[in-house]
């Protein structure tokens, strides 16, 4: 694999480019679910229809959703009295929907299923008198609304293995352990194993709860890097999932950009790349996939190869409100 070159003052070269295109790559079953509830949404209830935060991370979608009729609010107060409103695929505070509820607004909970089982999971370890430490990124807003199941000061966020050595926590205390669904899984198993270390007995899922999506579209990642110079990953600054697939291709060894769409690349950072890695964060509709390649052979001739490392099937179902 070689690396990047700097740029040539002539310009990229017009040689030919390899791309190869992971799979899986771009949209979840959850990311799916969550923007079919806001357009069914729009649907049955007529614009507008308000979104509390990015339904997800994705400036394209929400544009797109945005131009349907779709507001995106950040707090239930932004909402008149009257109005539908969806919460986003990251999952609220239970004093979300409580607050709609004592209001008496229509809502629609598009939280990503695999993130509600780890909602519940919160809730049987403070059943069982167990304090919580939460494997995640301090102001994501999966772990605001994670933390937000729980009372107050019964959850522990860390970051690091470096965290889980500064914790304070007394080592006979009753222990569990949960994590953000859309981390890196090689740090997040140093964390846990840390964790294990320092509290022996503390207990953790049955499953782990990084998400199939989010595992999956790192191994293709860790499947194309090597064959890379130069990785590109679609996606937003603020998505969780996409940033992680820049560190894991810079595990590999080979440099990744983030990139939002098409428009962002610079012929330049072509240069003296033979071979180009491509893939999407789990927010990243296909057409921003397709919209970079036609970017690229614009540039270059380009030969596509996609490599295949799992095929993918889950279908989540949409809310009963949706199904009548």
């Amino acid at each position: 694999m070689n690396a990047p070159l700097q740029p040539s003052p002539s310009g990229a070269t017009k040689s030919p480019l390899t791309v190869l295109i992971a799979a899986p790559r771009g949209f979840c079953a959850g990311v799916d679910r969550a923007i079919e509830i806001v357009e069914k949404s729009l649907e049955r209830y007529g614009a507008p229809v308000y979104v509390r935060h990015e339904i997800v991370h994705n400036k394209y979608v929400v544009d797109q959703l945005r131009d349907k009729g779709a507001i995106f609010v950040e707090e239930l107060d932004e909402v008149p009295d009257d109005a539908p409103v969806v919460f986003s695929a990251h999952g609220v505070p239970k004093a979300v929907p409580a607050e709609a509820e004592r209001r008496g607004l229509d809502y629609l909970d598009a939280t990503c299923p695999l993130v509600s089982k780890v909602h519940r999971q919160a809730e049987r370890q403070i059943e069982k008198g167990r304090h919580i430490i939460f494997v995640g990124h301090d102001g994501h807003p999966e772990v605001i609304g994670t933390m937000g199941q729980v009372p107050e000061g019964m959850m522990t966020l860390v970051e690091t293995v470096e965290d889980v050595a500064n914790l304070e926590i007394p080592s006979d205390d009753q222990l569990a352990f949960l994590t953000q669904t859309t981390l890196s899984v090689d740090d997040t198993a140093d964390i846990i194993n840390a964790l294990k270390q320092r509290y022996p007995d503390i207990v953790g899922p049955k499953a782990e709860d990084i998400c199939y999506a989010t595992s999956n579209r790192q191994a293709a990642v860790k499947e194309i890097a090597p064959e890379s110079d130069l990785v590109l990953v679609i996606g937003a600054g603020n998505s969780s999932n996409s940033l992680r697939l820049v560190e894991v291709s810079e595990r590999c060894g080979t440099p990744a950009m983030l990139i939002r769409r098409a428009a962002d690349i610079d012929p330049m950072w072509l240069t003296n790349i033979k071979t180009l890695g491509l893939t999407a964060g789990a927010s990243a509709p296909e057409s921003l996939v397709r919209e970079v390649i036609d970017r690229l052979s614009e540039i270059r001739q380009v030969e596509e190869h996609t490599l295949v490392t799992t095929e993918e099937k889950m279908v989540f179902k949409l809310p009963r409100q949706l199904l009548d």
